[in-house]
Parts: structure tokens; sequence; C-alpha cells
């Protein structure tokens, strides 16, 4: 649902606005009668990742000791 108050009943509602926000609304303040602010909740903030720690797979993963050599003309010219 959404409301629009002026923004003099913006100041003196601010706490009732929010908890109206809060429950999924959206108030837009306007001065007079132009639109001058939405006031909507924010959506919850996802708990922070746990860290990664380095060498936990350690092994997992093999590089051939030619993985930095240039490719073959043949790669980059299309020829067989």
């Amino acid at each position: 649902m959404t409301t629009t108050v002026d923004v003099d009943e913006a100041k003196k509602s601010l706490l009732e606005l929010l908890d109206f926000a809060k429950a999924g609304n959206e108030v837009i303040i306007s001065q007079g009668s132009t639109p001058v602010a939405r006031l909507t909740a924010l959506a919850p903030v996802a708990p922070a990742p746990r860290p990664r720690v380095a060498g936990l797979h350690a092994g997992a993963i093999i590089t051939s000791a030619d993985f930095d050599e240039p490719l073959p003309d043949e790669f980059w010219l299309g020829a067989s």
C-alpha cells in the first residue's frame, strides 16, 4: 500500500511512518503537491560469507609444467 504525506506531517510522525514502511508499505513524502522522496523498507542484509582459508584443498588442482608456454600458431590462426 502506498500513502502520501506532507513533509511537515512526516516530521511529526516519523516513527509511525517507519513502522508503516517496515510492514512492506511505501510512503511518498511531498512538499505541497510535489512528491520529493520515497520511504521504503530495506531488504534484509545477508550474513557475511565465511572467510576463505588458503590451503584447504591442497593437491586438488595439478598444473602442467608448460602451462605458461605460448600457444602454437595453429591455435591462433585456426589452421589444421
